[in-house]
C-alpha cells in the first residue's frame, strides 16, 4: 500500500475579527469562516499512532486564530500571513489551501458571504 496524498484540515472555523476596507468594518468587526486544507506527509503517524509524527490540527487552529485577530484591510493579507506562518513553522508542509469567508459583507447583496481562496505550494 502506498499513500498518494494526505491532508490535515479545519472546516468552517468561526471567528469574529476586524477586517475590511471600510473604517466601520475595522471598528465593529464581522464574522468570518476559515477553512484550511494542509498537504502533509502523514505516513509515519499512520503507523506510529503518535501525534508527534503528524501535524497537530490544534496547533494549526492556534496559528489561524493568532493571525485572524490582527486587523487588516484585505483578506488577501490575512491569508498570506496565515500561510507564511504555517510554512515557516512546519517546513514539511507540502501545500496549503485556505478559504476565508466574510459573512454578510457590506456590499448590498443577499449572499452567504464573500472572501478569498488560495492554494500555495511550499517549494523546498
Amino acid at each position: 500500500m502506498k499513500l498518494e496524498s494526505s491532508y490535515i484540515y479545519l472546516d468552517n472555523v468561526r471567528f469574529h475579527a476586524y477586517h475590511g476596507v471600510l473604517e466601520q468594518e475595522r471598528k465593529t468587526g464581522g464574522d468570518f469562516l476559515v477553512s484550511l486544507r494542509v498537504g502533509f506527509p502523514i505516513e509515519k503517524a499512520m503507523r506510529s499512532d503518535d501525534v508527534s509524527d503528524t501535524l497537530n490540527y490544534a496547533a494549526l487552529y492556534e496559528m489561524v486564530k493568532k493571525e485572524i485577530t490582527v486587523p487588516s484591510k484585505l483578506l488577501e493579507n490575512v491569508a498570506y500571513r496565515i500561510c507564511k506562518k504555517m510554512t515557516e513553522a512546519y517546513p514539511e508542509i507540502e501545500s496549503v489551501e485556505l478559504k476565508i469567508t466574510k459573512k454578510n459583507p457590506p456590499m448590498g447583496a443577499d449572499c452567504d458571504g464573500a472572501g478569498v481562496e488560495m492554494k500555495i505550494i511550499n517549494k523546498k
